[in-house]
């Protein structure tokens, strides 16, 4: 029997890592259904799974899929069976207990008082340092108007302008009016685009209070902004896909900067020459999974 809610997930030869988000989302109460995207993994990914959790819906990729080709193929198969809510989740995400009804209850609330065309997401905090990760965004009051800066979560809702895909709860309403993550991306932007665009057609984006688990913060070192890589290195890795590669930058500069794009396309190119070792590691500017 179908179940009103369906997890999107994706991975690739992270089995144990993968294993233990499975094994803290079947700890839930609320019933749900499993898509999940096996991007080639060569480690046994797709095998444990199926040792440990045969109910899951595996999708193969070819290894070239990333983050948002993984969720876009998984999101595709379960939008096509028509669910209520659908929740994206990151295999680096262990939820605590009572997330998926404390999630759906937040969105209930919202659609009680007019805002059906909700998404909610949750925060994530460091399981080592306790310290914030990911979860809601809202563009910074800077001049720099494509940074996106994480939004701590308080005890009460807070309203918000994207967010990062680490745990995010999609209405049928939102999921039939925005569709899919857009293809024009590969790893990085996906998630921030597809809010950014949930926006601009009238729907809300909503941070839960407080944490619902656990995720690691992506570490700059060995990354293109880190200073303390060679310069060469560094230019070569921001135009990577797990970098700003050119055309999904493109799309996403000229599609929520505004007229003057263009200025801010050149930025991550500039910091990569000069280096910008402080800079934040969100899923816009480092790798995602």
């Amino acid at each position: 029997m179908k179940q009103p809610l369906a997890v999107i997930m994706t991975c690739y030869n992270r089995r144990d890592t993968t294993l233990a988000c499975l094994r803290a989302l079947y700890q839930q109460t609320k019933p749900f259904d499993v898509y999940l995207t096996d991007d080639g993994s060569s480690d046994g990914t797709s095998d444990a799974i199926k040792a440990s959790y045969p109910q899951v819906h595996i999708l193969k990729g070819n290894g070239n899929l990333f983050w948002v080709g993984g969720m876009r193929l998984a999101f595709a198969e379960a939008m096509q069976r028509g669910y209520e809510y659908y929740l994206w989740l990151n295999d680096d995400t262990i939820l605590e207990p009572g997330t998926l009804e404390h999630l759906l209850a937040i969105y209930r609330g919202l659609s009680e008082h007019g805002h059906s065309n909700s998404i909610v997401v949750g925060s994530t905090k460091d399981p080592l340092t306790g310290k914030p990760t990911y979860g809601g965004a809202v563009r910074s009051k800077r001049w720099y108007s494509n940074k996106f800066e994480f939004l701590e979560p308080s005890e009460l809702l807070q309203e918000c302008d994207t967010m990062y895909g680490n745990c995010v709860l999609i209405s049928q309403f939102v999921a039939r009016k925005v569709g899919n993550l857009d293809a024009a991306f590969i790893h990085s932007f996906g998630d921030l685009d597809y809010g950014l665009r949930a926006r601009k057609l009238g729907c809300s984006i909503w941070v839960a209070p407080g944490y619902i688990g656990t995720c690691t913060k992506n570490s700059v070192r060995n990354s293109w902004a880190d200073t303390d890589s060679p310069l060469l290195e560094r230019l070569k890795k921001v135009v990577q896909v797990k970098g700003f590669p050119f055309k999904p930058w493109t799309v996403f500069c000229s599609r929520h900067s505004g007229p003057f794009w263009l200025a801010y396309w050149f930025l991550p190119y500039i910091r990569a020459v000069i280096g910008y070792k402080n800079l934040a590691a969100s899923p816009t500017f480092a790798e995602k999974t």
